[in-house]
């Protein structure tokens, strides 16, 4: 186990480099000077020009490239142009807040899709599994943020039971983690009607039940327990999904998160917290699918038995 766990950790280094290489270029090549926004337009251009190789911008790609690397080893991924903090103490005091929306989006998800999927493999076909099937479609075609627009229409504009922006309150985070959790929901709804479907076919199934077993147990003692690899997958790779990807939901709800910071980051040029946001991301999401595949061992015991 140990050595799988450290050869995953090297596995990231190549990772790290490529989306690094990527954003930094993406930047690079985007159109806008950092120094001149920082100082505005009418700002003299003696004083841009100053700005500029204070900033290193003035430098070739590579030089800047492998400056950004080295330094990002360190520890170091630059200082924010805006506000001239550590762009690692700007993310840090903004993720609590990006973690605890894409923790309350998996639990909407995983409390709404799991039963839905079990109940719909149940009973094939009936009235509930096409309604939930349908159901799951929609969730997985509507945008988040049209969605998030709408809560804010009918629970905070029409019946007031919610605000519509802030992350102070439990109150606060209801409709944000509802238009997360609803689209991840849907997709682990479809993999654990997949999934389950595919188990309960079994012959182990069907002798547990010849058994006497109670339907209750051969489900979820026997089935679902067989059933879960798949759908530990798809929960893990949502909640990576959700800590990257709440950039929009974050807007519309005014939460004060990492994908906030770089939508306000982008706008204002400030490259360094762009490719520091970017590049935690990535971190982020490669420890969750790490997590992920640990887990993998404590619920299928073969599994287990090839990492010894």
């Amino acid at each position: 186990m140990h050595k799988y766990i450290l050869r995953r950790l090297l596995l990231l280094i190549p990772v790290m480099i490529g989306v690094t290489f990527i954003v930094f270029t993406m930047m690079y090549f985007t159109p806008g000077d950092p120094a001149r926004i920082m100082l505005g337009e009418s700002a003299p251009e003696h004083e841009v020009v100053k700005l500029r190789e204070e900033l290193g911008l003035s430098d070739p790609y590579i030089v800047q490239f492998g400056r950004y690397v080295f330094n990002a080893v360190r520890g170091d991924i630059g200082r924010s142009y805006a506000t001239k903090r550590p762009v690692m103490n700007e993310i840090l005091s903004r993720f609590p807040a990006t973690l605890k929306l894409a923790a309350a989006g998996v639990l909407v998800a995983v409390v709404l899709g799991i039963p839905t999927g079990i109940i719909s493999a149940t009973k094939q076909y009936s009235l509930f599994d096409n309604v939930a099937m349908v159901l799951a479609l929609i969730g997985v075609s509507m945008p988040n943020f049209w969605q998030g627009l709408m809560l804010v229409l009918l629970f905070s504009v029409q019946l007031k039971w919610f605000p519509s922006s802030g992350f102070s309150s439990f109150k606060h985070l209801v409709l944000p983690a509802v238009t997360l959790g609803t689209s991840s929901a849907a997709i682990i709804t479809r993999m654990t009607r997949s999934s389950m479907l595919e188990v309960i076919r079994q012959d182990y199934i069907r002798t547990a039940r010849a058994k006497g077993q109670v339907e209750s147990v051969v489900i979820n003692q026997h089935a679902l327990k067989n059933a879960l690899i798949p759908i530990i997958t798809v929960i893990g790779l949502q909640f990576g999904y959700l800590l990257g990807g709440a950039v929009l939901t974050e807007s519309i709800f005014s939460i004060p998160g990492v994908g906030r910071l770089m939508v306000d980051s982008i706008k204002s040029r400030d490259f360094p917290v762009v490719q520091g946001g970017v590049l935690f991301i990535a971190i982020t999401f490669s420890f969750v699918n790490l997590f992920v595949d640990i887990l993998y061992a404590f619920v299928d015991p073969r599994i287990k038995s090839q990492y010894k």
